[in-house]
């Protein structure tokens, strides 16, 4: 299976995503997913294909290993695994050193920002995410 080039993202933990409990809340690890997932597509998309699609996550699936706190220096590590037709596949780990705190499998659909409608991406635009090695693969 290819995958793309890793995409490190920061996470800034505000006092608002620590719980009842001390450490972050479970639903703040969507809002990091989400938050480095987009940042990913920013980074490396190219500024026309940024103004023509947008991105809609159909489904998560984390694994909450460790619990992070307020202080800590977290980092997610975006991986593109795939697109198929309108779908992308990406693995998110978040860590706190190289400690994992959660591992996150989710699924995004591809929409045409005018029609709102899912939409393919042009495969140069696709081969922008992956090493060149990869390329040849895809």
């Amino acid at each position: 299976m290819t995958h793309s080039i890793p995409h490190r993202f920061p996470i800034g933990i505000a006092p608002s995503d620590i719980d009842f409990m001390g450490h972050v809340n479970n639903a703040s690890y969507l809002k990091w997913v989400q938050a480095a997932v987009i940042d990913h597509w920013l980074a490396l998309a190219p500024a026309e294909a940024i103004r023509q699609h947008l991105w809609v996550a159909i489904k998560h699936e984390i694994t909450y290993r460790r619990p992070a706190f307020l202080e800590d220096d977290v980092i997610a590590t975006v991986v593109l695994e795939k697109v198929q037709g309108a779908r992308a596949f990406y693995e998110t780990v978040i860590r706190r050193g190289e400690e994992v705190l959660a591992e996150v499998k989710s699924s995004w659909c591809c929409l045409d920002a005018a029609t709102m409608r899912p939409a393919r991406l042009a495969s140069d635009v696709i081969k922008r995410f992956f090493s060149a090695e990869e390329v040849s693969q895809l």
